[in-house]
C-alpha cells in the first residue's frame, strides 16, 4: 500500500509540473511570439474582431551572405465599411466621401441602398492618413476597421514561385507557387485573445498529441534575390529583342539541388493579380509545360555511351551529312558532310545528328533506354512547386521502331519539362548523380523552432570518371566551337551545350517548320560546378539557332555569377 501510495503522488507531481510547464510555455506564446498579434488585437481605435484580421506566414529570399529579404508578408492598414441601417441620405454620405477618398458612385450606393445590412466593406488597403481622414467626417454608419493583406515588395519578381493568395468561392489561400504547396504551413487560424484560455491550452495538447497537425510558420527560400533579379532582366532582353512567344530560365546548384533563381516571362505581378488577362499567365511552365529541346540531350546520349565503351572522345565515323534509319533519312543542321575521321568531340562541337545516330547504333536500344531512364527523364523530379508533370519519352519506353532510338540520341521525339532537363544535365557535372531541385531550405515555426530540410541525391549509371570525361567534352565545345572559341573564359573553364529544335504541333502529329525552341545549358566551373543556368526560348523571330540567341546572355549571367559569389579561377 506503501509502495502503491508513492508511485500515486510521483505521477499526480508529474501531471502538476507537466501543467505548469505547459501554462509557462503558453504565456511565453502569448507575450513574446504571438505578442505582436495580440497587441494589434487590443487596439481598439480602429478595431476588428482579431478572426477577421488577415495573418500568414511570411516568405522569404535569401541573399548571399544569408540575410533574409521579405519576399511575401503582411501589410497593415485599414477598410471602410458601412452600417445602412444608419445611412439616412446615401448621395450626400457619397458627396462628402469623395472629397476625402476615391471611391466609386455606382458601387457606394448599391450597397449603402441595401436594407438594414449592418456591415458592407467599401474601402480596402487605405493608409492611416485616409482612415483618418474619413474617420474625421463623423459620418454616421461609415466605420473605418484595421485591415491586413498580402504584399509583395519585390513586385513581379520570382512571381511564377511565389504564387498569390486569393480567393476561391469563399476560401482564402495561396493560389499556384509556394503560396499553394506550402498553404498549410504559411496559413493561419483566426487568433481571437479572448477564447477561453484553458480550452484553448488542452486543444493544443489533443493536437500535438492525437492529430498530424501542421504547424504554422514561415519559408525561406534558396531564391538569391539579386540572382534572380538578373536573370530576369536577361530574359526579358532577348524576349524584348527576338519577340519570344515564351521564355524561361533556371540557375541551380548541381550538387544538391538549391535553386538561386528562375522565372517565366510573360510573368505576373501578385500584388495585382486581378489585373491579368490571361489565367494561363499563373501557370509555371518550368514544372508543368513538356517541350522537345533538341541538342541538349545529346551530351546525356554521349555520356551513356562513353559509360557503356562503346565510345571515347577520339572515336571516328563518317560523316555523309545524312544517315538512312528505317527508309528514313535524317540530315545534319546544314545537311554537309564532315567526311571520314569525324570524332565524337566534333560530334558535339558541331552538334551532328548523324553521328548521334552513329552513338546510338553502337549504345543499343535496351542500352540507351536504360540509360536515358536513369537520368529520370520519366519521372517528376519532387520539386517543392505545385502541377509538377513529367516528361513525355512513350517512343523509347515501348517502340520496338530504330527509328525512335535515332531521332532520341539528338533530342528529337523526347518532350520534357525544364526542371527535369536541368536535374538531368547537372548529374554530368556533380559525379553522376540526381538531385532534387528545390525552392525552400527552411521552415520558421510560429513556436520559435526552425526545420532545415534536406532532399536526397539519388545515383544515375553513369560513374564519376565519365561524368569527367563528358564535362571535359563539353569544355572543349566552349573553348573551341562556341563563337569560333572567342566565348572562352580564360581563367574559368565551362560546359555547355547549345539546342535549337522544331517545335512539335499538337494539332497534326508533326513540327511547324517556322518554329522553333532554342536553348543552351551550362555549368561551372566545369569540374567542381557550383552553378547550372539552363536558358530556353520558343518560337524567337529572325534568328536561326541558339548559338546566336543565348550565348551573350549566357556570357553575361556566367560572369555575373562568378563575379558576385566571388568563385576564384579553376585554370
Amino acid at each position: 500500500m506503501k509502495y502503491s501510495f508513492l508511485t500515486r503522488s510521483r505521477i499526480i507531481l508529474f501531471c502538476v509540473v507537466l501543467f505548469a510547464g505547459i501554462l509557462l510555455a503558453k504565456l511565453f506564446f502569448v507575450q513574446v511570439v504571438q505578442g505582436k498579434t495580440y497587441s494589434e488585437a487590443a487596439d481598439r481605435q480602429y478595431a476588428t474582431a482579431s478572426s477577421d484580421i488577415f495573418e500568414r506566414g511570411n516568405i522569404y529570399f535569401e541573399r548571399k551572405d544569408g540575410q533574409l529579404v521579405s519576399a511575401a508578408t503582411q501589410v497593415s492598414g485599414f477598410k471602410m465599411a458601412i452600417n445602412t441601417a444608419k445611412i439616412i441620405d446615401p448621395e450626400d454620405t457619397y458627396e462628402k466621401l469623395s472629397k476625402v477618398t476615391e471611391i466609386a458612385h455606382g458601387d457606394f450606393i448599391a450597397k449603402a441602398e441595401k436594407e438594414n445590412d449592418p456591415y458592407e466593406e467599401i474601402l480596402h488597403h487605405l493608409s492611416k492618413e485616409q482612415a483618418d481622414a474619413i474617420s474625421g467626417l463623423k459620418l454616421p454608419g461609415v466605420n473605418i476597421f484595421k485591415e491586413k493583406w498580402r504584399f509583395y515588395p519585390g513586385g513581379s519578381l520570382a512571381s511564377h514561385t511565389l504564387g498569390f493568395v486569393g480567393y476561391k468561392g469563399d476560401e482564402l489561400g495561396g493560389r499556384y507557387g509556394l503560396e499553394r504547396q506550402y498553404n498549410d504551413v504559411l496559413s493561419r487560424s483566426a487568433n481571437n485573445p479572448y477564447v477561453n484560455f484553458f480550452a484553448e491550452v488542452f486543444s493544443n495538447i489533443r493536437k500535438t498529441l492525437f492529430e498530424n497537425e501542421t504547424f504554422p510558420g514561415s519559408i525561406v527560400t534558396t531564391i538569391e534575390p539579386q540572382v534572380q533579379g538578373f536573370l530576369e532582366k536577361k530574359l526579358k532582353e532577348v524576349k524584348d529583342k527576338y519577340q519570344v512567344d515564351s521564355i524561361g530560365g533556371i540557375i541551380m546548384n548541381p550538387q544538391d539541388g538549391s535553386i538561386y533563381a528562375l522565372t517565366v516571362k510573360p510573368d505576373f505581378d501578385p500584388n495585382n493579380f486581378s489585373q491579368v488577362e490571361e489565367v494561363s499567365v499563373f501557370s509555371n511552365p518550368l514544372v508543368e509545360n513538356v517541350l522537345e529541346f533538341g541538342s541538349v540531350v545529346k551530351p546525356l546520349v554521349m555520356a551513356s555511351a562513353l559509360n557503356a565503351g562503346v565510345v571515347t572522345p577520339e572515336t571516328t565515323y563518317n560523316d555523309k551529312g545524312s544517315v538512312i534509319v528505317e527508309k528514313k533519312e535524317i540530315f545534319n543542321f546544314d545537311k554537309k558532310g564532315r567526311g571520314p575521321n569525324t570524332s565524337m568531340q566534333e560530334v558535339l562541337n558541331q552538334s551532328l545528328n548523324t553521328g548521334m545516330v552513329f552513338v546510338e547504333q553502337r549504345l543499343g536500344k535496351e542500352n540507351l533506354r536504360d540509360y536515358l531512364l536513369s537520368f529520370g527523364i520519366n519521372t517528376k523530379t519532387e520539386i517543392d512547386l505545385p502541377n509538377e508533370t513529367s516528361g513525355l519519352v512513350s517512343g523509347i519506353l515501348k517502340s520496338p521502331r530504330e527509328i525512335e532510338y535515332a531521332n532520341a540520341a539528338f533530342g528529337q521525339g523526347i518532350a520534357l519539362t525544364p526542371v527535369e532537363l536541368v536535374r538531368a544535365l547537372a548529374s554530368l557535372g556533380n559525379g553522376g548523380n540526381l538531385v532534387v531541385p528545390h525552392v525552400v531550405k527552411e521552415i520558421k515555426y510560429d513556436n520559435g523552432i526552425s526545420k532545415e530540410l534536406t532532399y536526397r541525391a539519388t545515383p544515375t549509371k553513369i560513374t564519376k570518371e565519365t561524368s569527367e570525361t563528358i564535362t571535359r567534352m563539353l569544355v572543349t565545345v566552349m573553348d573551341k566551337a562556341i563563337k569560333e572559341g572567342n566565348a572562352k573564359l580564360e581563367h574559368f573553364s565551362v560546359a555547355v551545350k547549345t539546342g535549337t529544335a522544331q517545335v512539335a504541333d499538337n494539332t497534326t502529329g508533326g513540327y511547324y517548320t517556322d518554329r522553333h525552341a532554342h536553348s543552351f545549358f551550362g555549368y561551372f566551373p566545369a569540374y567542381d560546378p557550383e552553378f547550372i543556368v539552363f536558358l530556353y526560348a520558343i518560337n524567337p523571330k529572325g534568328v536561326s539557332y541558339a548559338a546566336t540567341t543565348w550565348t551573350d546572355p549566357f556570357l553575361d549571367i556566367t560572369k555575373f555569377l562568378l563575379n558576385y559569389y566571388n568563385v576564384p579561377p579553376d585554370r
